[in-house]
């Protein structure tokens, strides 16, 4: 074993293992296009200023630094939620995901009375979960309130999250379990703590698994969406 250690790589196993290279780039390279196709003049996804994904929701822009344009599911999968939690008010996570220094926005923010307002279109990536394949899989929705405070977390607030939620994983066929709906601090690589300790998450998972029985709430996205 020592000698064949010695003799190093073989022309053939180079020869080899650059035709692998090659045919490897060219397969990434194809999977990029077709993820890009749609930004090439005349066949970007038409758009609505204001659309709204979830029924009821508030329209209330965040700013493009926070996000990214994108045409998902068509490019990327959505298969995660993120369950955020502002550690602050419901204004200040909107006045902060709309300033372009901030650098991070989600797409929902939940108010204690269960009001819910839309930032960004969940076809397009926000910059919420500190990882940007996750960025790229997940749909965030941040609630008002603090981590060490069990009493920000209302009855309004879970009920209104929770349909949220079961519309986002009817939309795209995400498994309602806590695999795939998920707190930020289980985002690999994350320092943050969020949800907290007080977070209900077996009240939360029922709601939600409710809430998908009855029928979820929202639409399928269509090309003209």
């Amino acid at each position: 074993m020592g000698s064949e250690r010695k003799r190093g790589v073989g022309r053939r196993a180079v020869l080899v293992g650059g035709a692998a290279t090659v045919a490897g780039t060219a397969v990434l390279a194809r999977e990029e296009l077709a993820r890009l196709w749609w930004r090439l003049p005349g066949t970007e996804r038409e758009r609505v200023e204001g659309e709204l994904d979830h029924p009821g929701a508030e329209w209330t822009a965040a700013d493009r630094a926070n996000w990214r344009r994108a045409d998902r599911p068509a490019d990327f999968t959505i298969d995660r939620v993120v369950v955020h939690v502002v550690q602050g008010s419901y204004p200040t996570a909107l006045k902060v995901f709309k300033d372009p220094e901030h650098g991070a926005a989600t797409h929902y923010v939940v108010r204690k009375d269960g009001h819910v307002a839309q930032l960004i279109r969940e076809l397009d990536v926000a910059f919420h979960a500190g990882d940007r394949d996750m960025n790229e899989r997940s749909i965030g929705i941040e609630h008002e309130g603090f981590v060490d405070r069990p009493q920000d977390f209302t009855a309004a607030m879970y009920a209104s999250s929770a349909r949220l939620t079961a519309g986002i994983c009817a939309r795209y066929g995400i498994p309602v379990d806590r695999e795939h709906i998920i707190g930020h601090v289980e985002v690999a690589g994350t320092d943050h703590t969020d949800p907290g300790p007080h977070w209900d998450w077996d009240r939360y998972m029922r709601l939600v698994r409710r809430a998908a029985t009855a029928g979820g709430a929202g639409r399928a996205p269509t090309a003209a969406s």
